[in-house]
């Protein structure tokens, strides 16, 4: 969609040929059961400054995002604010903050460039951030960003989020957490952008093979994950390993109160809890957001729902079993982002491209990196 909206905003008539009801990718709403809920519990942050860019071009809707400054707050009291707490907070070792300013005074002098790309737990190792620090925010936000084991997680990716986050401008490192259905956040008014510009949306139009799009049209931008490359270009699909994202909806019957919209649980199966009542004004919703591989994946949703819940009240108290729960597992949510991962070209030839979260040289598979690819191969055709 970013693709596409960036074509119809130059005057280009595109067509986007979707496979499923709802244009959006990993970032959409879904019906289960009768219910209507997000296939993830996505975040934003104030780096990704084209995402924004984009929406704001289609219309999206003003109040769609709640913006929290940078405020990691854990249910065992943990809170880290930034740069600030590298400095001041008593709940960190004062030779932890010192080695912590060192390490960032080494990412500012390198450029955020390092000589090697080497894992992240090495990283951390080597600048001894696997204290407090490493518990509550480096090996988390690896996670929450790269999708991917701090064990096997590439330094070099890691360094670049928190250049354009925790160094960048002011704003960089808000949290956006979506107060509408991901399908609201961008697609569906990017649909209504490209429509109105002469555009076309063909919902529930899988493409089997790409040699009659390129019989009728100019050109063609391939958008799809990279394992569904194995049917459209066999000969130039990679060969990558892929990381799971678990989210775990849980219905409490009235309202659940969280401390904040966003809480860590630094202990256990489920990383991030939202509060769905406090960002969607779904009354006692919890979503349980589990990034990356680990023994969740051999869990059967119900004993994985039920894992969920125990794990919330040991860190809220009493809590009455929910009335309903749903796993949406994305099982090649994003690939593997190792170390030394090698990224695709996205021209694959003359009028063919592609476009996707694990083409960016320089980011992680997230919302922002599959928006630059679509935008990048957009410019180059026009």
């Amino acid at each position: 969609m970013a693709a596409a909206v960036t074509l119809a905003g130059r005057g280009v008539p595109v067509t986007v040929f979707e496979s499923g009801p709802l244009p959006g990718g990993r970032a959409r709403r879904v019906k289960t059961e009768g219910r209507d809920l997000d296939n993830g519990q996505h975040i934003l942050v104030g780096a990704y400054t084209e995402l924004l860019r984009l929406m704001r071009e289609v219309g999206a809707p003003g109040d769609a995002l709640l913006r929290l400054p940078l405020q990691l707050r854990y249910a065992d009291g943990f809170r880290f604010r930034g740069a600030r707490d590298l400095l001041f907070s008593s709940r960190i070792p004062w030779r932890e903050r010192l080695d912590a300013v060192r390490f960032f005074l080494f990412l500012r002098k390198s450029g955020f460039r390092l000589p090697e790309d080497i894992s992240v737990a090495r990283l951390l190792e080597r600048h001894g951030q696997n204290g407090v620090l490493g518990h509550y925010v480096w090996r988390p936000l690896c996670v929450s960003a790269l999708n991917t084991p701090p064990e096997r997680a590439s330094a070099q990716v890691f360094a670049a989020v928190l250049r354009d986050t925790l160094a960048g401008p002011r704003g960089a490192s808000d949290l956006l957490l979506p107060r509408v259905d991901l399908s609201r956040l961008f697609p569906e008014p990017a649909c209504e952008f490209v429509a109105a510009r002469g555009g076309e949306i063909r919902l529930g139009s899988p493409v089997r093979s790409l040699k009659e799009l390129q019989e009728n049209f100019p050109a063609v931008i391939v958008a799809v994950g990279p394992h569904q490359l194995k049917t459209l270009l066999p000969e130039r699909a990679p060969e990558y390993d892929y990381q799971p994202i678990y989210t775990c909806f849980l219905q409490y019957p009235g309202s659940l109160a969280l401390p904040s919209p966003m809480l860590g649980l630094a202990e256990g199966l489920v990383q991030w809890v939202f509060d769905r009542s406090a960002l969607t004004g779904e009354a006692g919703l919890a979503a349980c957001v589990i990034s990356a591989q680990g023994d969740h994946q051999q869990m059967a949703q119900d004993e994985l729902a039920a894992a969920c819940h125990r794990e919330l009240q040991a860190a809220l108290g009493a809590l009455p079993d929910p009335q309903w729960s749903r796993v949406i597992a994305e099982k090649r949510a994003t690939i593997a982002c190792g170390a030394g991962l090698r990224r695709l070209d996205f021209r694959i030839g003359d009028g063919l491209l592609l476009a996707g979260d694990y083409l960016d040289p320089d980011y992680p598979p997230t919302l922002e990196a599959a928006v630059r690819s679509g935008i990048r191969a957009a410019r180059e055709l026009s």
